[in-house]
C-alpha cells in the first residue's frame, strides 16, 4: 500500500514538473526518497544497476534544472543529491538550510528543520541563493566514538 501511495506520488510529482513518467525516473525518485542522506551519482549508479550512466545523468541533470532534487557538495567535493522541499520549482529554490557533513561515515545531510539567522548582505549584493556546510560526527558516528 505504501509503495503504491508513494508511485503516485513520484507520478504527481514528474507531471507538475512537466516530465515524462519513465520508469527510471521513478526508480530514482523512489530510491532517493529512501535514503536519508544526499546520494552521489557514483553511489546510484552501484544501487542501481538497471540503469546506465548517461540515463542516470541525465535524470539527475533533469531533476536539478526542475527544482526537484538539489546539488550539496561533499567534504572531497564530490556532488550529493537530496530531494528539495514540496514547495521548489525550476524559477524557485529553497534549498537554504544547513548542510552536515560526517567526516566518519562522508554521508551528507540535509538539516531542513535548523533556523537559520538572516544574511544581512552589504548595500549593492543581491543574494540568489546561499549554501551552509557544518562538519563532524552524525549522531549514528556519534554513538559508535561513545562505545570505543
Amino acid at each position: 500500500m505504501t509503495q503504491t501511495r508513494d508511485i503516485h506520488h513520484f507520478e504527481h510529482l514528474l507531471d507538475k514538473h512537466h516530465l515524462k513518467k519513465t520508469a527510471p525516473r521513478l526508480r530514482v525518485l523512489s530510491m532517493m526518497s529512501s535514503r536519508h542522506s544526499a546520494t552521489s551519482q557514483p553511489d546510484l549508479e552501484n544501487l542501481m544497476h538497471d540503469i546506465d550512466r548517461v540515463t542516470l545523468y541525465r535524470i539527475l541533470n533533469a531533476f536539478e534544472e526542475k527544482g526537484i532534487i538539489h546539488k550539496v557538495f561533499d567534504l572531497n567535493g564530490t556532488a550529493n543529491y537530496a530531494l528539495c522541499s514540496s514547495s521548489c520549482n525550476e524559477h524557485d529554490h529553497h534549498d537554504e538550510h544547513l548542510h552536515f557533513n560526517c567526516t566518519q561515515c562522508k554521508n551528507v545531510y540535509c538539516l531542513n528543520d535548523m533556523n537559520l539567522p538572516a544574511i544581512d548582505l552589504p548595500a549593492g549584493f543581491e543574494s540568489h541563493g546561499f549554501t551552509l556546510y557544518a562538519h563532524g560526527l552524525c549522531p549514528r558516528c556519534s554513538k559508535k566514538a561513545v562505545k570505543k
